[in-house]
């Protein structure tokens, strides 16, 4: 992790989700921090699938999780849930441009 950053778990405790955000260190540039950006959340992932957790986002998957999706998840489990998609969806005009 980036030394001053703080961890920001938000969320759903009661039924498990809990959401994350990093702050940025108060004296940090702040493109310095986002260049750390992906081993920031790579850190969080190892952490989450080490506890046995999942990598999921309430209002879809989108373009952040997509590499980190394909790693945690098995082919058929990312095809069911485009076919669940797809039931719901058949236009793909429901969040566009995100993978599920």
């Amino acid at each position: 992790m980036i030394p001053g950053s703080r961890p920001v778990p938000f969320g759903h405790y009661g039924d498990g989700n809990i959401h994350y955000n990093v702050t940025q260190p108060v004296e940090m540039d702040k493109q310095a921090f986002l260049d750390q950006w992906d081993e920031v959340v790579a850190g969080v992932h190892e952490i989450v699938l080490d506890l046995k957790g999942s990598i999921s986002a309430e209002h879809g998957i989108g373009r952040m999780k997509r590499e980190t999706l394909r790693k945690v998840k098995a082919d058929v489990e990312l095809e069911m849930m485009r076919n669940i998609k797809s039931v719901f969806d058949r236009n793909g005009i429901l969040n566009p441009g995100k993978v599920l």
